[in-house]
């Protein structure tokens, strides 16, 4: 973590363990001279580490199977289907590593953008699977920062008939002004978390943080 020494998680946060390879790839993809082709190759890799931790907080149930030797394994199976949706346009980035670990996974989007005269995230557009309400939905969203645009995505969610309490936000890199905001609000949703930064600027820029993630992982301005 950057400078949260004195912050304490909630305890429906899961931050990703803090290993060696983890900080590795946060250096690369933090610093700005890092060229696109290797910006997105690292990012994608700390995206299948979220993923992975992601379907870990999913309900499973007992299954038992035969092995080719004809014996039993005592094994689990996942309760419920899943689907994932990503906040346009940076979750998109992470709609792939969602598809290398779950094979023909429905993917929804969502549109938001903050409303210059008030300032606030407004719905443009969501297109969503239609049996999303019988589904376990993982949020895709690179970046916390207010936690403005995640909280209207969850609101779009629950207006969709899913359970907060099946929703999991999976996300890069959070402000502890962003956690603290989106927990309050919906404390029955996960987050699964890569790394927690120290604070907003003045501009609400998740401070050291990355730049813009969708800009660098598209290549647009």
């Amino acid at each position: 973590m950057a400078g949260t020494d004195n912050y304490e998680l909630p305890e429906q946060v899961k931050l990703l363990a803090q290993t060696t390879q983890l900080k590795g790839l946060m250096t690369i993809i933090r610093d700005k001279e890092t060229p696109r082709s290797d910006f997105i190759f690292y990012a994608d890799r700390i995206i299948r580490l979220l993923v992975e931790e992601g379907l870990n907080h999913l309900p499973v149930v007992d299954k038992t199977v035969m092995t080719p030797t004809n014996a039993e394994y005592q094994g689990i199976d996942f309760e419920g289907r899943i689907c994932g949706v990503s906040i346009m346009r940076a979750g998109e980035a992470m709609e792939q590593g969602l598809r290398e670990c779950c094979r023909s996974v429905r993917i929804g989007k969502i549109l938001i953008q903050r409303d210059e005269e008030t300032h606030q995230p407004k719905l443009y557009y969501s297109k969503l699977p239609k049996d999303i309400a019988s589904r376990y939905v993982l949020l895709l969203d690179p970046m916390l920062a207010t936690g403005g645009s995640a909280m209207q995505a969850v609101q779009v969610l629950l207006d969709n008939n899913v359970k907060e309490d099946h929703i999991i936000f999976l996300n890069l890199i959070g402000s502890p002004e962003g956690i603290d905001a989106f927990v309050q609000r919906y404390p029955k949703v996960k987050i699964v978390i890569g790394e927690l930064d120290a604070c907003l600027n003045a501009d609400k820029y998740i401070m050291p943080g990355c730049g813009d993630f969708g800009c660098r992982y598209f290549g647009t301005d």
